[in-house]
């Protein structure tokens, strides 16, 4: 039984003292390989360093988070486009799993997105980089990874103005309504489920019971949110399991058959 690890931050700062052992036990526990989304510049280093020691284990993104949007963004967007227009390819020697399509050094554009939970000072900046990376995500023909947050509406519109007919990607730690899910379901993304399923709250239940399977990815988002019992606690991808247990009892279907569906989902929807 295997697992993927869609979106984890194992280079942060958190994991600096026991980072190898962080990955081995993630490998203990069959999440054999994990994707690492970016934040701005300064993140780049520490997580090309991780990708770098572990490459069969580990997958790159390339973006802005919207969080990083400030003064600078376009100086922090520009780092974003050289990173993914400098990528090269990878031939299938360098693939962790077997997968179709062209597979790039990075293997989506994120995090991006809009998050208006703190404030809305850079409101309008966070549109314009995000709508920038979107665009980027198009002409490479990658999948984009999106963190929204008390910006569920703003987003949608600007997918909307957009126009394409579907969209290739995941919403990131999906925090929405029933509702809110099949808008992005029709749109043709994917639900990040981490370890908030895991808590009492009966809006992420109902949505993981209402998606399909198939369209429902597992994330750790590790250091952060981490699944009962370690809520509080960091978080780390070798939590992959407990998240998936908590998927399968809510569907009432097997631990296996959750390892199965998703695994087969990230990999198709990253090329992994």
């Amino acid at each position: 039984m295997t697992f993927v690890d869609t979106h984890c931050h194992l280079y942060d700062e958190a994991f600096d003292t026991d980072r190898d052992n962080a990955v081995q036990r993630a490998l203990d526990a069959g999440v054999t390989t994990m994707l690492l989304p970016d934040i701005d510049s300064s993140s780049s280093p520490a997580l090309d360093a991780l990708y770098n020691a572990h490459p069969q284990h580990f997958r790159r993104m390339a973006g802005l988070h919207p969080t990083s949007v400030k003064e600078d963004y376009e100086d922090e967007l520009q780092h974003v486009h050289d990173r993914l227009y400098s990528s090269p390819k990878l031939g299938e020697g360098d693939r962790p799993q077997g997968g179709g399509g062209v597979c790039y050094s990075f293997i989506a554009v994120g995090e991006i997105g809009m998050d208006l939970y703190w404030d809305r000072t850079f409101e309008i900046q966070q549109r314009e980089v995000l709508k920038t990376q979107l665009q980027w995500a198009i002409d490479l023909n990658l999948p984009v990874c999106l963190h929204i947050r008390k910006a569920h509406n703003e987003v949608f519109a600007l997918l909307r103005e957009i126009n394409r007919p579907s969209w290739r990607g995941v919403m990131h730690c999906f925090g929405g309504s029933v509702q809110e899910a099949q808008r992005a379901l029709d749109m043709g993304f994917h639900l990040g489920i981490g370890g908030v399923v895991t808590f009492k709250n009966a809006t992420m239940a109902e949505v993981v019971k209402a998606a399909p399977l198939d369209r429902l990815l597992l994330e750790t988002d590790a250091p952060y949110l981490s699944p009962v019992p370690h809520r509080g606690q960091r978080n780390e991808s070798a939590y992959i399991p407990l998240i998936a247990q908590k998927i399968a009892d809510l569907r009432g279907i097997s631990l296996a058959e959750v390892a199965d569906v998703t695994t087969a989902s990230a990999a198709e929807l990253f090329s992994l």
